[in-house]
């Protein structure tokens, strides 16, 4: 299978041969699935709390005597049955944060890139650079390129200029090739990679 690969007016230059063992066959979606919730776990705060017979404020005496009241026994009044006691098992902050195996990981961006390769979302070009930090000039390149809306841009190492120029513009979010994900893939309509960091991919997933 071949890809286009274009430069930043969006003409082709030439082509890059992608391996089908790599981004052909079925699109295994269980695997990008675990990989975008592994990811969204660990990105919670973790930061909730509640408080504990412990921790809440109030009296540790016991209110009345054990036995001869007619009332129900009671040891204090911050027990969790009495209003402002304390919480039993109640969540504590903690992280959400667990892996997976390298293995899954890398069946999942293989599978994301799939996708965008089959819908036809996945442009190469030859490279990403400019000459100076400026938005306006980033905004007109992936206009060229057809980019709208949420995208990724990929390459080995990101251009600075170009870097710095993406992170004022909405839904686009740049990412060099050893740190792409499943979640990235998908959560963009377009993916836009370099010829270097499509190779790189292909060298790593296959």
């Amino acid at each position: 299978m071949q890809i286009d690969v274009v430069n930043n007016n969006n003409e082709k230059i030439g082509a890059i041969d992608v391996r089908d063992e790599v981004f052909g066959g079925r699109v295994n979606t269980g695997l990008i699935w675990e990989s975008v919730v592994r990811q969204n776990a660990a990105d919670r705060q973790g930061t909730h709390a509640t408080k504990s017979r412990g921790m809440v404020s109030g009296t540790g005496k016991k209110p009345w005597r054990q036995k001869g009241t007619g009332r129900a026994q009671v040891g204090e009044a911050r027990n969790p049955l009495w209003r402002k006691g304390g919480t039993v098992f109640g969540p504590q902050p903690r992280s959400y944060e667990y892996s997976l195996p390298k293995k899954v990981e890398r069946g999942a961006l293989r599978a994301a890139l799939a996708v965008r390769l089959k819908d036809g979302s996945l442009k190469v070009v030859d490279s990403l650079a400019q000459a100076e930090v400026k938005t306006q000039t980033a905004v007109a390149t992936l206009k060229r390129l057809g980019v709208t809306g949420k995208a990724v841009v990929v390459d080995v190492a990101l251009d600075e200029n170009f870097a710095k120029s993406v992170r004022n513009i909405p839904g686009v979010n740049a990412v060099p090739s050893s740190r792409l994900t499943a979640r990235d893939v998908m959560n963009a309509r377009m993916v836009v990679a370099t010829r270097s960091a499509l190779e790189k991919l292909q060298e790593a997933l296959g």
